[in-house]
C-alpha cells in the first residue's frame, strides 16, 4: 500500500486509553492506516503518556475553560485536528457529547465505540442496565457518528455472556476484553473500504 493511500487517523481519548493502545498497535504492517494524532479533553489524561511512549503526537484541549461553550470547544478542538489531515476520526473513551456542528464535518468518517449492544442503553451505566434488565448477553458496538447520541450505521458488535453473580464492574471488564478485539478489526475493514458489519462473539 502506497503512502498516499494510507488512512490517516486521529483517535480522541478523556481518559486511560486502552482502547487506543490497542488501535494503535493494530495499525502497522500491511493495515491500510496509521496514526497522526492522540487529542484528549483532560491534558492529564493517561491516555496521552501511553501514546507519547508509543510514538504517537499528542495533543490536549482542556474543556473546563470554556464553560459550557461546546462550539468554542470544538473550533479549538478543530483547530488542533486540522494540521494533522486525518482521513478518519476515532473516538475512544472520549467523554464530551459533540454537536451537530463538529460531527456534521466527519459525516461518514468517525467512529465510536460504545458498551452495550446498540441500540440498547445509549448513554451511560450499560452495564447496570443489562443486569437491572436481566440479559442473558451484553457486549459493545462501534458505530458511525451521527449528531444523535449512540446512534448511526452499526459496523460491528461483540457479545458476551453475562454470568450469574456478576456486578457492573466486572461485566465491564469482560466486555472491555471484547472492545480491544472488536474496535481493531472494525477500523482495519473500515478503513479498507469495507462497512459491512462484523459480529464477534
Amino acid at each position: 500500500m502506497t503512502q498516499a493511500e494510507t488512512k490517516r487517523v486521529a483517535i480522541l481519548l478523556s481518559g486511560g486509553g486502552s482502547n487506543m493502545v490497542k488501535l494503535v498497535e493494530s495499525m502497522q504492517g500491511d493495515h491500510p492506516a496509521r496514526p497522526c494524532l492522540v487529542l484528549s479533553n483532560d491534558p492529564q489524561a493517561g491516555g496521552l503518556a501511553k501514546a507519547r511512549a508509543m510514538g504517537v503526537e499528542v495533543a490536549a484541549v482542556d474543556h473546563r475553560p470554556f464553560k459550557g461553550d461546546r462550539a468554542a470547544f470544538e473550533a479549538a478542538l478543530m483547530e488542533v485536528i486540522a494540521p494533522y489531515q486525518p482521513d478518519i476520526l476515532c473516538l475512544a473513551g472520549f467523554m464530551r457529547i459533540l454537536t451537530e456542528g463538529f460531527v456534521s464535518q466527519w459525516t461518514g468518517r468517525m467512529l465510536n465505540i460504545h458498551p452495550s449492544l446498540l441500540p440498547k442503553y445509549k448513554g451511560l451505566h450499560t452495564h447496570a442496565r443489562a443486569l437491572e434488565a436481566g440479559d442473558a448477553e451484553a457486549g459493545c458496538t462501534v458505530h458511525e457518528v451521527t449528531p444523535n447520541l449512540d446512534d448511526g450505521p452499526i459496523l460491528g458488535q461483540a457479545r458476551v455472556p453475562v454470568e450469574p453473580g456478576d456486578t457492573p464492574d466486572v461485566l465491564a471488564a469482560r466486555v472491555l476484553t471484547m472492545e480491544h478485539k472488536l474496535y481493531p478489526a472494525v477500523l482495519r475493514r473500515f478503513a479498507a473500504g469495507n462497512r459491512e458489519m462484523l459480529t464477534l462473539s
